[in-house]
């Protein structure tokens, strides 16, 4: 038989037990709350917007040696983006690459994410987008004496194909060429230098990309047209849809208010087989 003592001690520690799961469940609660749209919270209350931008990407987002400045389509658009989001708020860019920019999201590095990203179902489990502001398409940068001439003809175990890693280049190109070698390198810098000095029959990105390393050269050229559709987003952590409203609202009112066919035609328009008048997705 058990003591009196005993009984009362059980009732206590199954009191105690019961209090202490609760108090867990009622902080994991509050701190559910706390989280949603805790980037939006932070950004209107710092008056400060931290951008993941790429560095090595000309045209879209690329470290200007001169200036020490960043410069680019991407980036203008993140500076347009947060006037409309807090007009007050200051914008700072940081450098990313493929690889690093989602890590760099999630750890709170970063507020947002615009670096020539495309839309995914994968990368939607992950992060959340904006609506599109830029249609690019894969395709492939060759040397002008290059015997390949679009995706199709890389398609076979003599060719090699440069691409970078952490982007979907590697996946699709692996798709559309599946006999070709494929080579993951670490940013854009690399993959293109490695194409100019004979270490790849060919470089694979968007075409937004591989338009800006070809710009102004005169040994590369984009071949082949797009082989596949890469609409770009801003990517922002979950749990803040008040600040994916204020960057889809914004990348709206940018595309209406004559803003972005202006950074357009400062980009693009120049660029020999580009039409920037398609990259808005009207």
């Amino acid at each position: 038989m058990k003591s009196r003592f005993q009984v009362v001690m059980k009732s206590i520690l199954a009191a105690s037990a019961f209090a202490l799961v609760a108090g867990v469940s009622a902080t994991n609660e509050i701190h559910a709350d706390n989280v949603k749209n805790d980037t939006y919270k932070r950004i209107m209350k710092t008056d400060r917007m931290n951008w993941g931008v790429k560095g090595d990407t000309k045209l879209m987002g690329l470290m200007n040696i001169k200036t020490g400045k960043l410069e680019g389509f991407d980036v203008e658009m993140a500076k347009e983006i947060t006037k409309r989001v807090n007009p007050d708020a200051k914008v700072v860019y940081t450098q990313i690459t493929s690889g690093t920019r989602v890590p760099m999201l999630i750890n709170g590095n970063i507020d947002a994410i615009i670096a020539t990203m495309s839309v995914t179902p994968d990368r939607q489990k992950v992060v959340d987008f904006s609506q599109p502001y830029f249609n690019a398409g894969q395709s492939i940068l060759v040397k002008k004496s290059s015997k390949y001439h679009n995706v199709k003809e890389l398609n076979t175990p003599k060719a090699r194909v440069l691409a970078v890693q952490g982007s979907t280049s590697i996946d699709e190109i692996k798709e559309f060429a599946p006999k070709a070698k494929v080579v993951g390198l670490q940013d854009y810098a690399t993959a293109l230098t490695a194409l100019k000095a004979g270490q790849g029959d060919a470089l694979t990105t968007d075409n937004g990309i591989l338009y800006g390393m070809a710009a102004g050269s005169k040994s590369l050229e984009v071949r082949g047209g797009t082989f596949t559709k890469e609409p770009y987003g801003v990517a922002m952590q979950k749990q803040n849809p008040k600040l994916v409203k204020a960057v889809d609202k914004a990348i709206d009112d940018i595309k209406q208010d004559g803003t972005y066919e202006k950074m357009a035609k400062k980009w693009f328009g120049d660029v020999k087989g580009m039409d920037w008048k398609e990259l808005a997705g009207e």
